[in-house]
């Protein structure tokens, strides 16, 4: 055992038996910091410290002590950040992604020393959908297939979407920004026949030409708007994927999973389910019924889980990772849509049966998973 990994298991140079030193950098009073805490404090271990972001990018910078564990929190929710991130005022916009993208990973490379549970290079690529398209690709993960993994071709607006959409034999796909989260500026593309062409999306221009994140999908059927759309957001780098054909549960209602993976092991499950393309709870998305998606997926839901946790092992120094699941129809094939950093906000769901998290949250799952020898971090075996 390394003396990292002793760190993390409460030995090593301090005395036997210590607890680990544990720190959030977050946004203070963030419900996601104040859950990671009171798992803390329940397992009966010393409230973590806690270094704000907006400390971070003030001050360029923050630096910890050889025995910390150091737990890196979404910067998100707090608009003083954001507006640091982005450079915006109204946290409503889209625009400002790459901005984003470019602060925020410069920002986490400012943070020296202690024991990391986030590897800085996997949360570059995390947060970039065509690098982390191409990182599972080249695992051998299954994935929609996508004409831009890797961020090797330049999608400079509406035109170059429809070319590749042609070149590729793609009447339907999603246009997701390379570093959006929450379906911020998503479009789901299809071709309508005769020419045609429609989107679903959550994105509104205002009349000067902002772009805006709304809570209600809808829509839109001229190219001419969806050509606006598009070309507003291709600044900020743009992800095309195919777009998979999801199962349901039998309402007519389309269905994928977020599944929490906590030190290389599936530990937690959410089904959602809409009548639109985007599931996500925030746009009107529902929690579905995970015993009948088991049921539904029979002697593949083990697949399902194991897919799950290849996805994580593409990034094996980050301890939790939050993946989205997309069973294709007929709940027979599955592919993996995303892998997101900070998907672990499920409040009040505990861990699947078998998985060693039973009657825990995510958050208590990964504080167990910290106290657990046989968990091991890339670089510290």
């Amino acid at each position: 055992m390394s003396e990292e990994t002793a760190v993390i298991a409460g030995r090593g140079s301090r005395p036997p038996g210590t607890a680990p030193r544990l720190v959030v950098v977050g946004n203070p009073g963030n419900r996601r910091v104040g859950l990671f805490d009171r798992a803390v404090r329940e397992a009966g271990l010393p409230a973590p410290r806690v270094v704000p972001w907006a400390a971070v990018l003030r001050d360029g910078g923050a630096s910890f002590a050889a025995d910390e564990v150091v737990r890196l929190e979404s910067p998100g929710e707090d608009e003083e950040v954001d507006r640091a991130l982005r450079g915006l005022a109204d946290p409503t916009r889209v625009e400002g992604g790459a901005r984003w993208y470019a602060r925020f990973t410069a920002a986490v490379g400012t943070l020296t020393g202690g024991v990391r549970l986030d590897d800085p290079g996997e949360l570059a690529v995390l947060f970039d959908k065509r690098l982390c398209h191409r990182a599972l690709a080249e695992a051998g993960v299954p994935v929609p297939r996508s004409p831009t993994s890797g961020g090797g071709t330049p999608v400079r607006g509406w035109d170059d979407v429809r070319a590749l959409m042609r070149a590729h034999g793609m009447p339907r796909v999603f246009v997701k920004p390379a570093h959006g989260s929450s379906a911020s500026g998503v479009l789901a593309v299809e071709s309508a026949g005769r020419g045609r062409i429609r989107a679903t999306t959550s994105v509104e221009a205002a009349a000067d030409g902002r772009l805006h994140n709304s809570l209600r999908v809808r829509r839109v059927t001229g190219e001419r708007e969806i050509a606006a759309l598009v070309d507003a957001l291709a600044p900020d780098g743009l992800h095309v994927e195919r777009w998979w054909p999801k199962a349901s549960l039998g309402d007519g209602r389309a269905a994928d999973l977020r599944v929490v993976v906590v030190g290389g092991r599936a530990t937690h499950a959410v089904v959602r389910t809409s009548h639109s393309p985007m599931t996500n709870l925030h746009l009107g998305g529902r929690r579905g019924d995970l015993a009948a998606a088991v049921e539904a997926a029979g002697p593949r839901w083990a697949e399902a889980l194991r897919t799950c946790e290849r996805a994580a092992a593409c990034f094996p120094g980050t301890l939790c990772v939050g993946v989205d699941l997309l069973p294709a129809v007929g709940w027979g094939r599955f592919a993996v849509a995303e892998v997101n950093a900070f998907g672990d906000l499920l409040p009040g769901l505990t861990g699947l049966p078998g998985s060693g998290a039973e009657g825990l949250d995510t958050y208590a799952a990964q504080v167990a998973a910290l106290r657990d020898p046989r968990w091991r971090r890339r670089g510290h075996q």
